[in-house]
Parts: structure tokens; sequence; C-alpha cells
């Protein structure tokens, strides 16, 4: 091995910044936690371990509820296995399509049949950005959640997540509450709201942001209301709340989801990359 591996401090945060910027919207998620944690080791819960060769820093690990690597070749990826451990402990692992598969195939081979088959594997998901505004004329139905608004927001959060993911987010605890509420507090939530029947029937968020870039996530339209032409005006009001603040928007979509890359794509996206997502 002519490499090292070590657990990442606040002093390597520079390189770190420099290597994530090389490809910064696939890299946009970790640098989204390093603007809200750094590299303080004493993080609770999370690590970001760094592959060193021949003194650079080359490549890097983001270890918490959700695996990241980045840049890492195939040595770094078995020092990263290596370090990680025979026990699973991420909800997923997610990032640059080839990255992300090349560690989950070291790790299913550590953790064993009752960690190595994970409820879902999305190999290939389109990353798509756009820079400006749309054609389409924007439903400025579409706005910022108020606080007001969280419970008909988080029921459509939860029908969305459940819809995507198979599964429900609430869990007995009100960790997933808490985390719709923050999106609004910060002002990453957009929804329409129907006053009359008392709900949200449009939404998307911010999920990660960092400098220039965003990142959406969470877009869902009532089932009942799929089919009348809502979702692309709505969609290009979210890009256009969105680029009030940050010059470039960027999303991920499943391949297979060719109703929803149709819609972006009308919208103004257009894909720079790929991504991919192992779901436990």
């Amino acid at each position: 091995m002519s490499g090292v591996v070590r657990v990442l401090g606040p002093q390597d945060l520079p390189r770190a910044r420099a290597l994530l910027d090389r490809n910064p919207l696939e890299n946009l998620f970790v640098n989204a936690r390093l603007d809200m944690g750094g590299l303080e080791r004493n993080r609770p819960g999370t690590r970001v371990w760094g592959w060193e060769s021949d003194g650079e820093l080359t490549a890097l690990c983001h270890a918490g509820a959700n695996l990241v690597s980045v840049g890492a070749d195939a040595e770094a990826l078995d020092a990263f296995a290596e370090q990680l451990g025979p026990r699973r402990i991420s909800a997923s692992i997610m990032g640059a399509a080839d990255q992300t598969r090349g560690l989950y195939e070291r790790l299913a081979q550590r953790w064993g049949d009752a960690w190595a088959h994970p409820r879902e594997i999305r190999a290939h998901q389109p990353l798509m950005s756009v820079d400006g505004m749309s054609l389409i004329v924007p439903d400025e139905r579409v706005h910022p959640i108020a606080p007001s608004l969280l419970q008909p927001y988080l029921s459509a959060a939860v029908s969305m997540y459940t819809e995507e993911v198979g599964v429900s987010p609430l869990d007995g605890t009100r960790g997933y509450e808490n985390y719709v509420h923050s999106l609004i507090m910060m002002g990453r939530a957009f929804g329409a709201y129907d006053e009359a029947q008392r709900k949200v029937w449009f939404k998307a968020d911010i999920g990660c942001a960092h400098e220039w870039a965003c990142q959406i996530q969470g877009v869902w339209l009532d089932p009942l209301l799929r089919g009348r032409g809502l979702a692309k005006p709505a969609m290009a009001q979210v890009v256009r709340l969105c680029l009030r603040a940050y010059p470039v928007v960027s999303l991920y979509v499943n391949d297979f989801n060719t109703r929803a890359r149709r819609l972006y794509e009308r919208v103004g996206f257009r894909t720079v990359s790929e991504l991919a997502t192992v779901l436990y």
C-alpha cells in the first residue's frame, strides 16, 4: 500500500475543500456537511477519513449516517473499507456513481450476508443542473413555507418519502418532524397550499447548499393532481426561488423515472454527471 489513511482534523480543511471543489456539484453534500461542522474530530457519529499519497490528500470518505467517498482509486477504497470495519454503521452509501459502487462492493464482502443485501441499489442517478430561468411561466402559488404550515407540509413530506423510499420516515420519534421543521425555518422548504382543503399539494426542498450552488430534493405532487400540467410551472417557480440565492440549482433523479427526467429537462435542467445510492 503506497498511501496512508487517517482521520482528518481541522488543519486538513483547506486541502479537503480543494479536493471537493474539483467536482463541486458531485460533492455538494459533503461540502455542505463541512459547512456545518468542519473537520472537528469530536463530532458525534461522523468521521472524515483521508487518503494521502506522497503527502497529497487525494481522496476522502465522509462516514456518518451517509457514507460518501470522494476521489478514491481502488487502493483508497480498499483502505476506507478496512477502516470502516466489519459492521454497517450507515443508512446509505451515496455519491458519485463509480465511488458508490466501488465502496459498496468492498463493504458488502466485509459486512457479510446480514448487511450485504441493501433494501435498494439505485446505481444510475443522473445529476442535473440549471443556471437560468425557465421559459415556462412559473406558478407563483409555490412559495417558501411558513412555520404555521408545518403540519400540512409534514404530511406532504411523509407522503413523498414513503412513495419514494417505500417506508415511512416516522419511527416513533420526532426526528423527521424536527428535520422538516428545520428546513422550513431555514427558508429551504417550498410548497403550494390549498386553503379550502388545508393541504400542501406540491412540495420541494433545498436538501443541501454550499456557496454558489444548491441541491433540490423531495419534489412531490399530490397523486390526485398528476397529469394536469401542474408540475412544470410549480418546478419552474422552485428554480426561480432558488436562483435568488444560488447561481446554480442542481438535483438528481433515478434513471428509470423517465417522467421526472422529462419534467426537469423541460424546466431547463441538463445532465452533468451521475450519482448512485445504496439504501438500507
